[in-house]
């Protein structure tokens, strides 16, 4: 199952992808959450209701909606660093012997086709295409073999690094919080529609052209590592996300750095999960206070 949120010229709504088509589910079953992390986190009798009303709803086509970010506001986004060989080694770096993980901020979340901000205080903005794990139960010391149990899905999603600001300090978590900086979707992919995640290909490309092109066998820890070092220390609740790590290609890597420039297109896509794609827009100044 693919659950989305979209934009159309009959309102928001809440939906699950046929092929080319929306089903527009909420007008089959009001009573569903607008938010598809609640849905998911109901379990099995959720996803039942969603495939009741995914037989009555009305039909929308894809092509004629905006997709919008189809998790609402997370209680944590954490990404873990140099969880791929190649990116470990482009970075002339051993491969990490402990998973090494950051937080970027809830305010970072952003929509699959939303333009991502250049901030205003630096021009060493970078890609970085990675899986993303929705999460969909509250987990506390969950052992590996049972950490599929708390994921309620995967997106594709892109983790945009200001990369000065990254290095300025040893918990990198100025350089990967800013906002808009956390671009997910284009919908969430339930894991018995992924199939394996072991064995999945990452490409990223910047106004067309290839930078990366990796595959998630290359991960140093896996999915269900993260999950199991993660909860030793705090639960996993619904809707947190986690970054899984990069492949290699990201720009700071190439010499000179490939840094994102305004009006650069940036699209990352994840094997059966979808490609998500941006345009760079530079930050205006605006101080907002109670907004």
């Amino acid at each position: 199952m693919r659950l989305c949120v979209f934009e159309a010229t009959s309102g928001a709504g809440v939906g699950v992808v046929i092929g080319d088509e929306i089903a527009d589910i909420r007008k089959a079953a009001a009573h569903l959450s607008p938010n598809p992390v609640d849905i998911l986190a109901a379990g099995r009798i959720g996803i039942e209701a969603v495939e009741r009303a995914a037989k009555t709803a009305p039909r929308l086509a894809l092509k004629d909606v905006k997709l919008k970010c189809p998790v609402g506001r997370p209680g944590k986004i954490l990404g873990i660093g140099l969880n791929y060989h190649d990116h470990a080694k482009e970075t002339g770096r051993e491969a990490p012997t402990t998973q090494m993980w950051f937080n970027k901020q809830a305010s970072a979340i952003h929509g699959p086709f939303d333009p991502v901000l250049m901030p205003t205080v630096s021009t060493a903005l970078d890609y970085e295409v990675e899986l993303v794990v929705l999460i969909g139960k509250r987990g506390r010391h969950v052992p590996r073999e049972r950490a599929p149990e708390i994921v309620a899905g995967y997106m594709t999603g892109c983790d945009y690094s200001v990369r000065d600001w990254q290095r300025a300090t040893p918990t990198m978590i100025m350089g990967k919080g800013f906002d808009t900086h956390a671009p997910v979707g284009p919908w969430i992919t339930t894991p018995d529609e992924v199939g394996d995640v072991t064995k999945l290909n990452l490409k990223s490309w910047v106004n067309g052209e290839l930078r990366q092109n990796g595959s998630t066998g290359e991960m140093i820890f896996d999915i269900a590592q993260q999950i199991e070092h993660l909860t030793k220390a705090f639960a996993l609740e619904p809707g947190d996300l986690l970054f899984t790590g990069t492949p290699a290609g990201v720009g700071v890597a190439h010499t000179p750095p490939k840094f994102l420039k305004v009006g650069d297109k940036v699209r990352v896509e994840v094997e059966r999960l979808g490609a998500i794609e941006t345009v760079i827009e530079q930050e205006v100044v605006q101080t907002r206070i109670g907004y």
